[in-house]
């Protein structure tokens, strides 16, 4: 997936295992549907995304196909070959993914999954042509500062220091804290993270990579933001007209 304009806003969702086959493919064609209502994202200035399991990929992509909509995968292996259970870079990529989940919070914590294993990752999708959809977020509520030097440091573990891979990522700031939350982390607290952690980035050319949020995020929050590249929803928008509330709050804000 060729990542569009800088200043492009990402809105997605991933399904986790939350829905059935059959509950996700009509969940999917509501989802098309609430996205051919919108012409406006033909334009490409809002990227709609989705991330539903596994088994559901091949026929997503057959319904996703023609339309703005870019299909995601929740995870990947670091190679091809015997690494059983595991499904690798390229295979998504021949199923028509552009973009793959890597290093989210319920991974490092239930699956052991380190920063040595999040970074092969990275480099096998990076190698097999898909944009990682890098999770990053600190454990509990810090000071702002502190949050953004946490996740500086993620994203350093995660492309080996080499920062040129890191300027084909897509970053989602998900504080942990705030995942499954009954409310987002405020509006406040995730523009001045974000902020902090340009600064950090500009260091290496990287001040406008897209950095979207996550955690209990839904309708109302967008528009309250700053420096901040979209939505990474979850449950909210389960109901595929959520989604299309926070697409036209995407449309409506200002370029």
């Amino acid at each position: 997936m060729k990542l569009p304009a800088t200043d492009a806003l990402f809105i997605g969702v991933s399904t986790k295992m939350y829905m059935g086959y059959a509950q996700s493919l009509e969940w999917l064609d509501q989802l098309v549907a609430e996205v051919d209502a919108r012409p406006a994202l033909a334009a490409g200035r809002v990227v709609p995304f989705v991330i539903p399991s596994f088994p559901v990929l091949p026929e997503a992509a057959r319904l996703l196909g023609g339309t703005p909509l870019v299909l995601g995968a929740q995870n990947c292996g670091w190679s091809d070959g015997p690494w059983t259970g595991e499904v690798s870079p390229s295979m998504l990529g021949e199923l028509g993914v552009g973009l793959v989940e890597i290093g989210h919070a319920e991974r490092r914590r239930h699956f052991a999954e380190d920063e040595s294993m999040i970074a092969l990752k990275v480099s096998a999708a990076v190698e097999a042509g898909l944009t990682p959809l890098l999770c990053v977020g600190e454990p509990e509520i810090l000071d702002p500062a502190a949050a953004a030097d946490t996740v500086y440091r993620q994203i350093k573990a995660a492309v080996s220091g080499d920062w040129s891979v890191a300027s084909g990522l897509v970053i989602a700031y998900e504080p942990v804290w705030a995942i499954g939350a009954p409310e987002p982390a405020s509006a406040e607290y995730v523009s001045q993270v974000v902020a902090a952690l340009r600064d950090s980035l500009s260091r290496h050319g990287l001040s406008r990579m897209p950095i979207i949020y996550g955690g209990s995020a839904k309708p109302g929050l967008l528009p309250q933001l700053n420096g901040v590249s979209g939505l990474f929803l979850g449950r909210f928008a389960h109901d595929a007209t959520n989604f299309g509330r926070v697409l036209d709050e995407a449309l409506a804000l200002p370029n």
